[in-house]
């Protein structure tokens, strides 16, 4: 029997997103329904909602429910558990199987995901983008976990593998940025420097676990960093002092901030010690111009991270462990919640700059 759902439509036409109510058809063999408790609302989402499209999109990609229905070749999951979905494929490593990404019969026609869709209130899911969690977890503020957390905190804790006494810089003071503050803090980064255009979101921050605050519409944010991190009697191979973060965070990817991380990290002492690295987490949207020879004199290195590189079904678990050990404070990371009839006001708040930590949807 199909499942009765209202959810935000984004039109094929550049027009704001509108709530409709369909009937999501019952679990392919694959697939689980699930009601919804909350949805993360995510700046990624404006790259999709801006662009050119061929057909109208459903949109979100983290969320908290518990499962309706599921599909005959399911296993993983059973009516009535809690989960959590999220656009990262759970264990793409023990599987052979591509998950199908869902769409649904709108108005317009065939709306599409990438991979799924979570401002709805209920939704309709590849189980390999689900992970199952506590029946006891709190569902609001977790809600963020399956993308913001992974993003930011897998960034520091898993793609980089910060370690204690490092130093790390972290460009943007959003959701993203302030979980990766707050990873680097669990794993005993020495100096965390936050960088943002705001001094409200850098003061916020601060109470995450930032050591150090520039405003980089007031003051040069390489020059500001490399002031911080010298390193006095160790010379680099021009025999300047070594100065700059073992490694620095774009958690926004505009060209200006994905061209400064790399002259932000540490540089290099030949044969004794490689220079730092620079890790892309925001999502790029122009190119990039980098210098040549940072990269061969100090020994840098630039590298991506899409989901915190390691598979939700490990770092999921870890992540609520340190919310429930009070290492992760979600409860101060979500500042807006939002209805989903609230959804254009959400989007045109986050678009604004409004939003200074994390928002989320409430069914």
């Amino acid at each position: 029997m199909p499942t009765k759902a209202r959810v935000a439509v984004l039109p094929q036409e550049k027009k704001p997103l509108i709530i409709e109510e369909v009937n999501l058809p019952d679990p392919g063999p694959n697939q689980v329904a699930i009601k919804q408790f909350a949805s993360g609302i995510c700046h990624s989402q404006l790259h999709q909602i801006h662009r050119e499209r061929e057909h109208p999109v459903i949109l979100g990609h983290e969320s908290t429910g518990v499962v309706l229905k599921a599909g005959s070749n399911v296993t993983y999951v059973k009516e009535g558990d809690s989960v959590m979905v999220t656009w990262v494929q759970r264990d793409a490593a023990n599987t052979d199987r591509r998950p199908e990404a869902s769409q649904l019969e709108v108005s317009e026609g065939l709306a599409k995901a990438v991979n799924v869709f979570t401002w709805a209130d209920h939704v309709l899911v590849d189980e390999q983008y689900v992970v199952k969690v506590s029946p006891d977890l709190k569902m609001d503020v977790t809600s963020i976990l399956g993308c913001a957390v992974i993003t930011g905190a897998g960034a520091v804790a898993y793609t980089a593998k910060v370690q204690k006494g490092e130093t790390i810089a972290i460009f943007g003071a959003g959701g993203v940025g302030l979980c990766a503050v707050a990873a680097a803090k669990k794993v005993g980064a020495s100096k965390i420097i936050a960088v943002d255009i705001a001094d409200d979101k850098l003061e916020f921050a601060a109470k995450f676990g930032a050591t150090h605050l520039i405003n980089s519409a007031k003051e040069d944010p390489i020059e500001a960093i490399h002031k911080i991190t010298v390193q006095q009697g160790q010379y680099t191979n021009a025999g300047t002092l070594v100065s700059g973060v073992d490694y620095a965070f774009d958690c926004i990817g505009i060209k200006q901030t994905m061209e400064q991380i790399l002259p932000a990290c540490r540089t290099g002492q030949r044969v004794h010690r490689r220079g730092g690295t620079a890790v892309l987490i925001g999502v790029p949207s122009t190119t990039v111009e980098l210098s040549a020879r940072d990269f061969v004199s100090n020994e840098k290195s630039f590298m991506g991270s899409l989901g915190g590189t390691e598979a939700p079904c490990r770092t999921i678990p870890t992540f609520i462990d340190w919310y429930e050990q009070g290492d992760l404070d979600l409860d101060a990371l979500v500042t807006a919640r939002y209805s989903l009839d609230q959804i254009n006001e959400a989007v045109s708040a986050l678009e604004n700059g409004e939003i200074a930590g994390r928002a989320i949807i409430e069914f």
